[in-house]
């Protein structure tokens, strides 16, 4: 008998077990109750968990990129990853969907070309930038104005322009202007815009000659005193815009992030300020919090 009621007991023990298991919610398939935000910090949209930006190694796009990458991380609540590629690489890998977004997209003649080719495949979300502009660029003390004048002048170029990534709008547009200005004593060099600017750099310390691949907004402008060469055949075209591009869906997989991005607008000083601290040698993410700080009713404004 006492064998018995042990048995009859522990089955009631484990009766009870089972339906206060099932009452509390937690029996397989159940599901969960999540866990409330934690009050103040911001939590991504469902779809996605972080977002990749792709950039050129230009000063603007190092500098804008950084700013969107602060407010979808800290604003947002997302990861954001960004990776330097030349231009191709960029466009290609939103096209295919191995990137998010852009934000230094230069139309229409700059990336005129990628859009041609992947426009079809990518989202244009507007304009974050009016005014841009591509060109020559030489020093005010040059005693040319034009990019005609060039040939006469090439030992004094020491017979080069000096240009930054193979692949570039702008180097495109340099050696088209080449051939139309019949530029046959000055050649176009490869190297990148830390090596263009310092080139600039070093020539105008010595006051020499020097001709670079220029475009605005940069920080060498508010450095030195510079001017672009006429371009009386417009191979540069005139003044143009900056676009951010983002991947066909991202806006389905992350609206508050495609949200801010279609808002993001930047004017000259605004983005002159990070461009400049950036130049000056703080970290470009940092620069961009620091920029937040200072301007938090302009990015609500985009949020």
């Amino acid at each position: 008998m006492k064998t018995s009621s042990k048995i009859i007991a522990l089955m009631l023990v484990l009766m009870l077990g089972s339906i206060g298991f099932m009452i509390g919610g937690c029996a397989p398939g159940a599901p969960e109750t999540p866990a409330p935000d934690t009050p103040g910090e911001p939590s991504p949209a469902p779809g996605v968990d972080e977002i990749s930006l792709g950039f050129v190694q230009w000063a603007c796009a190092e500098a804008s990129t950084h700013l969107a990458q602060a407010v979808i991380m800290d604003k947002l609540g997302y990861d954001v990853s960004v990776t330097a590629l030349e231009v191709a690489g960029m466009y290609s890998g939103i096209a295919e969907g191995d990137l998010d977004a852009q934000t230094t997209a230069w139309l229409p003649v700059t990336h005129g070309d990628y859009m041609d080719q992947y426009g079809a495949q990518v989202d244009d979300y507007g304009i974050m930038f009016e005014g841009a502009r591509i060109g020559l660029v030489v020093p005010a003390y040059v005693t040319i104005d034009s990019i005609e004048e060039m040939n006469d002048y090439a030992d004094q170029f020491d017979g080069r322009i000096v240009g930054i990534d193979a692949g570039a709008g702008i180097m495109r547009a340099t050696e088209t202007a080449i051939e139309e200005y019949d530029l046959n004593n000055i050649e176009l060099l490869e190297s990148s815009d830390a090596a263009m600017t310092a080139a600039l750099s070093d020539a105008y310390l010595n006051e020499e000659w020097v001709a670079v691949t220029g475009w605005s907004p940069h920080w060498k402008f508010a450095d030195f005193d510079l001017k672009y060469l006429e371009d009386p055949k417009e191979i540069y075209g005139g003044a143009e815009n900056i676009h951010v591009i983002a991947r066909q869906g991202l806006d389905t997989d992350a609206p508050d992030v495609a949200n801010f991005l279609k808002n993001f607008y930047l004017t000259d000083d605004q983005l002159g300020a990070i461009i400049g601290a950036c130049a000056d040698g703080q970290d470009p993410l940092d620069a961009a919090r620091q920029w937040i700080s200072e301007n938090e009713d302009v990015v609500n404004s985009w949020l």
